[in-house]
C-alpha cells in the first residue's frame, strides 16, 4: 500500500482560487512602495547560519528553537532564512550598496520558522518587507509608518492600529537592561520558566509577556523611557510630532520591545483583535547598529515587515469581490474553427491586452463548451462555428446578462469587446 504524499505541515499550497486575492494585495503593494520611491531587491533563500545567528541573536527563540537549519554536502551549515532583513543587509554590504549611501528597499517572499502551527502563523509563511539605509532622522521612520497607513487606506482595513515605542540607544538599552535584570530578580520565584530562561539572555522580552500571572510584575517594572539618552528622547518626540501633523493616531506602549536583538530607538506594530492571538500584521523599528555588526562600516538604517497571510485573512473579512475569471469563453465547433478559433484569439489578445480570453480546447459537443463557458466566470461567450467562418463573422452571446446574442464581423471585433468590457 502506497503512502499518501501531502504538503509538509505548516507549508500550504495557494491554489488557483486563492491567487488572485493574492494577485490583487501584492499589486497593491507594489504599486504603493513604488510610489515611495523604493526599488525591490531579490534575496536567496537560503543563508549561511551564521548570518543569522549574528543579527537575530543566539539566544533569541527563532535561532535557538524555529530556524531550518542543516548541513549541506560540504558540511556548511546553512539555514532556510527565517527572517528579511539580515539578508537583505548582507546583500547591501555584499554589493557595495550602503556605504555613504542612501537606499530604499522592499522585497517579498517566503520565509521559514518550525513553530507551531495554527491559525496565522506557519512553518512557511510570506512577508513583505521594506529597508531603508544611511538615512538618521525621525523623518524616514515617519514615511515608513505613513506608507504602511496608506497600505491599510489601499486594501479597506479600518481595524488595524498603531502601537509605538522608543527601545532609545544601545548604551540606553545596555543600562536599562542592567536595572531590570536587577528588579526581576528580586521576584524571580514569582517568574514562569519561560522568563526565568529570559532573565539571562533576553530580559526585556519578559515585558512582552502573555501571562496573566506575571502583568503585576511587569506593571511595576522600572521604565526604559526613565532611561534614555537625550538624542533618542528627541527622536522620538519629533516621529510623534510628524505622527500627529499628518493625521495618523498611535497608541505609546511601553511594553513593546520586539523579539528581535538587533532593534534601536524606534519600534512600531499595527496590531488587530480580528485575528485572535496573532494580532500581529506589520512591525517594525530602527536598526542602526545591524551593518556594522554584520561586518559593514557603521551604518544607520530602518524597515518594517508585514505578515501576508494574516492580512489576507483581514482582506477576506472585507466585502472586497474580485474577478478572478477570465473575460471570454471562445466556443468552437468543425475542424477549421478549431485552427480559426486559436488565430483569431491571439488578434484579441495583440489588440485587446487588458482582455483575459480562454479558447474551448479539446473538442467536446456545444452543450459541454457551454457548460465549461458558464463554470469559467466569464462575462462572454464567443462562439465560432462553420457559418460564421464562411460570413467571416463570430456571434457574441453574454452570459451574465439577458442581452440579445448578435453576430459580428471578425474585423469589428476587438473594437466592439473593448466597449462591452
Amino acid at each position: 500500500m502506497s503512502v499518501k504524499i501531502q504538503s509538509i505541515r505548516g507549508m500550504h499550497d495557494v491554489l488557483p482560487d486563492q491567487s488572485g486575492l493574492w494577485q490583487y494585495f501584492e499589486n497593491i503593494i507594489r504599486n504603493t512602495v513604488q510610489s515611495y520611491g523604493y526599488r525591490e531587491i531579490r534575496m536567496p533563500v537560503l543563508e549561511s547560519t551564521d548570518l543569522f545567528c549574528r543579527s537575530i541573536g543566539e539566544v533569541t527563540d527563532i535561532v535557538e528553537k524555529e530556524m531550518y537549519t542543516f548541513a549541506d554536502r560540504n558540511g556548511d551549515s546553512l539555514t532556510l532564512r527565517p527572517e528579511g532583513t539580515a539578508s537583505c543587509v548582507r546583500a547591501g554590504i555584499q554589493h557595495g550598496l550602503l556605504h555613504n549611501q542612501q537606499q530604499r528597499l522592499w522585497y517579498m517572499g517566503p520565509m521559514f520558522r518550525h513553530e507551531r502551527p495554527q491559525k496565522g502563523r506557519y512553518r512557511q509563511f510570506h512577508q513583505i518587507g521594506v529597508e531603508t539605509f544611511g538615512i538618521d532622522g525621525p523623518d524616514i521612520d515617519a514615511e515608513l509608518i505613513l506608507m504602511t497607513a496608506r497600505f491599510w487606506k489601499s486594501l479597506g482595513l479600518t481595524n488595524v492600529h498603531l502601537e509605538l515605542n522608543t527601545l532609545g540607544s544601545n548604551e540606553a538599552r545596555a543600562l536599562y537592561r542592567g536595572v531590570l535584570v536587577d528588579y526581576l530578580s528580586q521576584h524571580e520565584n514569582h517568574l514562569d520558566e519561560e522568563s526565568k530562561r529570559r532573565l539571562t539572555t533576553n530580559p526585556l522580552r519578559i515585558l512582552d509577556s502573555k501571562n496573566p500571572d506575571l502583568q503585576e510584575i511587569i506593571e511595576a517594572a522600572p521604565k526604559l523611557m526613565d532611561y534614555l539618552d537625550d538624542e533618542s528622547r528627541q527622536h522620538f518626540e519629533q516621529l510623534k510630532v510628524i505622527l500627529h501633523a499628518a493625521g495618523i493616531d498611535f497608541r505609546v506602549n511601553t511594553r513593546l520591545v520586539r523579539g528581535l536583538d538587533y532593534y534601536c530607538k524606534t519600534v512600531f506594530e499595527w496590531v488587530t483583535d480580528e485575528l485572535g492571538a496573532q494580532g500581529t500584521v506589520c512591525a517594525g523599528g530602527r536598526y542602526d547598529g545591524l551593518v556594522s555588526q554584520l561586518g559593514g562600516k557603521p551604518t544607520t538604517a530602518a524597515g518594517f515587515a508585514m505578515g501576508v497571510e494574516r492580512l489576507l485573512s483581514l482582506i477576506e473579512n472585507t466585502t472586497l469581490q474580485l474577478n478572478n475569471g477570465i473575460d471570454i469563453f471562445m466556443l468552437l465547433q468543425g475542424d477549421k474553427a478549431q485552427i480559426q478559433g486559436l488565430i483569431l484569439a491571439e488578434q484579441i489578445r495583440t489588440e485587446c491586452s487588458n482582455i483575459k480570453i480562454q479558447v474551448n480546447c479539446g473538442g467536446g459537443s456545444f452543450k459541454s463548451q457551454m457548460k465549461k463557458a458558464d463554470k469559467s466566470g466569464a462575462k462572454l461567450a464567443l462562439i465560432l462555428g462553420e457559418d460564421e467562418i464562411i460570413h467571416d463573422s463570430v456571434a457574441i452571446k453574454h452570459l451574465r446578462s439577458e442581452s440579445e446574442q448578435k453576430l459580428i464581423r471578425q474585423d469589428e471585433l476587438s473594437k466592439v469587446l473593448s466597449e462591452l468590457l
